[in-house]
Order: C-alpha cells, then sequence, then structure tokens
C-alpha cells in the first residue's frame, strides 16, 4: 500500500475465526499449497511460539469501556514481547480498528531496560525513524489516558505468510492465558497464568483456537476457498477484552458485539 513504507506500520484487513483444535492440521495442510511457515514457527518444535501483551489502560477502564459503547471504531494500546519476555526486541504498539480494517502502529525497543522510557519519559537513542515517531506517539497516548499496565495476555502461535500474493498471513492462536498485571513487566509469572479458554469464555464450546486471516486489500481467491471448505463462520475475539472481562467477572461484555471485536 501506498502509504506502508516500513514493516513497523501495518494496514491490513484481519478476518478472525473461532475454531476446535481439530481443525489446525487440515487448515494448515490447505494453506501450505499457498504460504510458508514464518521463521519463528519453523524453528519451533511443535511450531507454535510464545506472544506475550501487557495492555495499558486508565484507572477508569476507559479503553476497555470505549470498546463496549463506540461502535465500529477502537483501539488499544499495548507492549509485546516473545518467548519468556526477558530479552529485546520489545515492540511498544498501538492497533486502531475500524470493523476489519487494522491499522497497528509498532515502536521496536531494543533496550533491556526498556522500562525507563515509561517511567521517565526518555526516548532512546539511535532509533529507527518509523520506530522513534510511533514511540512518540504511544507516549502520547500514554500521556493524555493516563495509561498503566493492567492485564498481560499469553498465547501461543503458529504463523504462515502468502508465496503467492503481496502479503497476506494466517495465524493459528492457542493455549491463550493472562494475568494481572499492574507492574511495567511482559514477562509472564507461570504461577499467575490463568486460562481462559474454557468453553464458557467462547461463544461456542469446543472453540478455543483464535484463526486469522490477514491481508492488505483484496482477500485473496485462496482464502475464500478456505472459508467455504471449512464452513468458516466469521466473528471475532478480542484477547485484551475477553481476558479483562474474565478476570472482571462480566460475562456479559463477552456476548458478540463490540468488544467481542
Amino acid at each position: 500500500m501506498g502509504q506502508q513504507v516500513s514493516p513497523l506500520n501495518l494496514e491490513r484487513y484481519e478476518l478472525k475465526y473461532l475454531i476446535s483444535p481439530e481443525l489446525i492440521d487440515p487448515i494448515s495442510r490447505f494453506v501450505e499449497s499457498y504460504c510458508s511457515m514464518d521463521y519463528y514457527s519453523v524453528i519451533q518444535s511443535d511450531h507454535f511460539y510464545t506472544i506475550n501483551s501487557l495492555y495499558l489502560d486508565s484507572p477508569s477502564l476507559y479503553l476497555l469501556r470505549y470498546k463496549e459503547s463506540a461502535g465500529a471504531f477502537s483501539f488499544n494500546v499495548r507492549i509485546r514481547s516473545y518467548g519468556e519476555g526477558t530479552e529485546p526486541p520489545y515492540f511498544f504498539e498501538v492497533k486502531y480498528k475500524l470493523r476489519e480494517f487494522v491499522r497497528k502502529k509498532r515502536a521496536k525497543v531494543l533496550l533491556k531496560d526498556w522500562r525507563n522510557i515509561l517511567e521517565n519519559e526518555c526516548l532512546p537513542s539511535g532509533m529507527d525513524p518509523y520506530s522513534l515517531t510511533n514511540l512518540e506517539d504511544f507516549l502520547h497516548l500514554k500521556m493524555t489516558y493516563n495509561l498503566g499496565p493492567v492485564i498481560l495476555t499469553q498465547y501461543r502461535r503458529k504463523a504462515y505468510l502468502s508465496e503467492v500474493d503481496d502479503y497476506a498471513r494466517v495465524t493459528f492462536d492457542r493455549d491463550l492465558r493472562y494475568q494481572e498485571m499492574t507492574d511495567w513487566c511482559v514477562s509472564p509469572h507461570e504461577r499467575s497464568l490463568c486460562h481462559y479458554d474454557h468453553p464458557d469464555s467462547f461463544e461456542e464450546p469446543g472453540k478455543n483456537v483464535v484463526l486469522e486471516l490477514k491481508c492488505e486489500k483484496k482477500i485473496p481467491l485462496w482464502m475464500v476457498e478456505l472459508i467455504r471448505r471449512f464452513e468458516l463462520v466469521g466473528g471475532s475475539f478480542s484477547k485484551f477484552g475477553n481476558s479483562m472481562a474474565t478476570y472482571l467477572g462480566t460475562p456479559e461484555i463477552l456476548s458478540s458485539g463490540v468488544l467481542y471485536r
């Protein structure tokens, strides 16, 4: 796309489906006719790698409540790490969503002591220009809305990247867990992590894997065929919204609707 001049600035459509674990292998076989597994999946023995996301919100949970009431548009602010979350890089992200269209701005931070950026508003030197601009936007939102850490989510992902399109991506997210987090920390405490992939946390019992189809402009024909062949029913799933709803004990937020995006 014309404005996508850096992989740190993403604009794409995201179609989400809740599927049962039994569909991962057959869908993967179908996808492998058009895609190759990404590097981080290739190097894992089971092809799933770990993603941790620290979500921010205001003391009054403004962003969460905005998701409930804002209609088609919403946004979230998070810090992402991979694996155990103890080593850089760390990604400071702002994700805007208008229905299925997503605009994501990322800042890649290579500092081990990334907390200094947030606690002292100290910008690292030598950053990529796109990272620096996106980090400034991140900090502006943090200050504007008085954002701090509220919850950490963790899941394991298998990802594919298209070999026949300019950009198309397929991901499977499973083993979704969460924990309350009030510190600047992207390293989960294993004993504190809670599962929310039990039947009551999803739209249909047994469907606890999030399948995402991602593309820039027009959905590729092979994705259309994938949806048709496996009789996928479009929906959505917000890891932030649903983990917060489970943690807060407000299951009514879990019903399909704006937060369920």
